[in-house]
């Protein structure tokens, strides 16, 4: 009878700390990224008496419960910050704690500190990839994300146009020849605008043929003329289409038309630009059918200097800069860990976890690779924690306790009973 006041007190202790891990779920109902847990109870060993079919066996109460995080996902909700993520899906967020620690975490509220360095709310370094040119550069180890507004980008001289356009195959009534001029605007080695001007001439005699030039402005090199176009080209080039209006000369294993500009004014080095007549899939991006010429769209590779005056996530993981001209561009990529046993894992306040010995090797990739969920710009996730539910197992508790606290005043009160054989 008499262990039954540490029976009936193991399950209070154990009873209590359940009741704590409900306390503190509910006092989370609210945090981004938060993860309930469970309570499991065990018996402990217990003693048998009596010998043979007659054998009793009697339990010594109950172990201290184990507590188990349940990484289920949590509703996605808009958020109001524009860095702000959610991972849908499996995952978390690789970051590093102000001692240097690498840790885990799912929740996104993300924010840029006085240097440009991603961080999340509690001032921990979030990882990610560098980006060059827009690709994601995964062959590095993750790193600090940067990026700070007011940042300058550097310009990039521009290496490659192309013009897509119709040329007019019809002379216009009372003319030779049709004529048609177009500008297009590159960028030099100081991030500033020049603009080349494509003039076309229809080959009267030969009316599928047509001879180009291109120019610049006299005064955009010092060995130019003001007010007079300086020639790109030493001698105009010559395209010759079919009947059915595409260009068959020259062809696209000789399509690329080297532009050289020298001696610029703005003291720029000097420009070699490959003018492309060509696409990335070898289709002719000039023809000649019987519609007004026009052009339908030009491109060029250059890159202006700008500022960054915005920065927000995109999905994906995608960091993306807005700058002051308008443009957009990634400048980084968010790093994800799968963790195939992320119950493993130590909670160490501010919604962060860091793996323990138990705790399988992370594979960190990018979002939606290798099983990895996909990562949402502009929402959060919220907890996964069930009040209803909650509520529940409070009440649960509640008697638990209640019941466990008779049997203590009971072998108590028997105890005296006991005691008080003896001086009768």
């Amino acid at each position: 009878m008499f262990t039954s006041f540490s029976t009936a007190l193991s399950a209070l202790d154990a009873t209590s700390t359940a009741i704590d891990v409900v306390a503190n779920n509910l006092a989370n109902l609210n945090t981004t990224g938060y993860k309930d847990s469970s309570v499991s109870f065990q018996d402990l060993v217990t003693e048998s008496t009596g010998a043979g079919l007659a054998q009793t066996q009697v339990g010594f109460g109950v172990a201290p419960p184990v507590t188990t995080a349940q990484f289920t996902q949590g509703s996605l909700e808009t958020a109001g910050g524009t860095l702000d993520s959610a991972i849908q899906g499996q995952g978390f967020f690789v970051i590093k704690s102000p001692t240097g620690a690498q840790q885990y975490t799912r929740d996104g509220t993300f924010q840029l500190d006085s240097n440009g360095t991603l961080q999340t709310s509690n001032g921990a370094d979030v990882q990610g990839y560098s980006v060059t040119n827009g690709v994601v550069n995964t062959n590095q180890a993750v790193g600090n994300i940067m990026v700070q507004q007011g940042q300058i980008r550097q310009p990039v001289a521009t290496s490659n146009i192309s013009v897509s356009m119709n040329l007019d195959s019809t002379p216009a009534v009372g003319a030779a020849s049709n004529s048609f001029s177009t500008p297009i605007q590159v960028i030099d080695s100081l991030g500033n605008p020049l603009t080349l001007t494509m003039t076309y001439t229809q080959n009267a005699a030969s009316p599928l043929q047509w001879s180009y030039q291109v120019t610049v402005p006299g005064n955009a090199t010092t060995g130019g003329t003001p007010g007079t176009p300086t020639d790109l080209l030493a001698s105009p080039g010559t395209l010759t289409f079919n009947s059915s209006g595409q260009l068959v000369s020259p062809t696209a294993a000789s399509g690329t038309v080297p532009l050289s500009i020298t001696g610029l004014s703005d003291n720029a080095s000097d420009m070699n630009i490959n003018f492309n007549l060509y696409n990335s899939s070898g289709n002719p991006t000039i023809t000649q059918f019987s519609q007004a010429s026009a052009v339908s769209a030009n491109s060029q590779d250059g890159v202006p200097s700008a500022q960054v005056v915005s920065v927000a996530m995109a999905n994906g993981g995608q960091v993306m800069a807005q700058y002051s001209d308008g443009t957009q561009e990634v400048v980084a990529q968010l790093a994800l860990a799968n963790i195939s046993n992320p119950e493993s894992m130590t909670a160490v306040g501010n919604n962060d976890y860091e793996a323990s010995a138990s705790t399988a090797l992370p594979a960190i990739g990018t979002a939606n690779t290798g099983g990895r969920g996909q990562i949402l710009g502009g929402e959060l996730e919220s907890s996964t924690v069930d009040i209803a539910k909650e509520f529940t197992n409070l009440i649960t508790l509640q008697r638990a306790y209640e019941a466990n606290s008779k049997v203590v005043t009971t072998v108590d009160q028997l105890s005296q009973t006991t005691i008080n054989l003896k001086g009768q």
